[in-house]
């Protein structure tokens, strides 16, 4: 995986800190914070009024657009967690109004917290889980291995996975989603083994 062999993040290194890495190009950086924030914010997403199917295609969007916008972060005007959570609200309604869904009243939607402190569940062991997460993605049949750095690494949308691969845009993300099922179940076993 690109940027592998970047430096972890440092203990109680602050998602400004993260942000500003990102914005450097620093790959693991990046994947740290999808891991610390991906949670939270896909429950902005719901919160907007997203379909739950949908949840994955706005956030990976979306943190396309915080990789290629985090040298405009300014933590003077907000914090972090508020300005990623802005980007996922604005995308999650954009893709509400394109497929013409009734949205969640927008207060609500802003009402939702951004700066509630993680929850122990949102703390993770980054170095001890990249071993058995490579080790899974590693047993993965090459097309789908090829299949979730194309979608995760690279971030190529649906659409273009579907042309790639010569299939539906379901398709694509059933097989994702599969793939995802066994690498996490391939994951936990190799964890409880140990």
């Amino acid at each position: 995986m690109a940027g592998s062999n970047l430096p972890s993040q440092a203990p109680g290194e602050t998602l400004p800190e993260l942000l500003a890495r990102v914005s450097t190009g620093e790959t693991r950086a990046f994947a740290e914070l999808h891991a610390l924030t991906r949670g939270r914010l896909g429950r902005i997403a719901l919160a907007v009024g997203a379909a739950p199917h949908d949840v994955d295609d706005i956030l990976q969007e979306s943190f396309l657009k915080i990789w290629r916008n985090a040298a405009r972060f300014d933590s003077g005007r907000a914090p972090a967690m508020a300005w990623m959570s802005a980007i996922v609200r604005n995308t999650a309604i954009d893709h509400l109004r394109t497929r013409r869904l009734p949205s969640v009243e927008l207060e609500k939607a802003l009402a939702v917290a951004t700066d509630a402190a993680p929850s122990p569940t949102e703390e993770f062991d980054y170095a001890g889980a990249e071993p058995v997460a490579r080790g899974a993605l590693a047993r993965l049949p090459e097309d789908r291995r090829r299949l979730v750095a194309l979608a995760y690494l690279e971030g190529e949308s649906r659409a273009s996975l579907s042309r790639r691969f010569g299939v539906p845009v379901g398709t694509i993300k059933t097989w994702l989603h599969r793939t995802i099922l066994v690498v996490r179940k391939d994951c936990l076993a190799t964890m409880a083994a140990a």
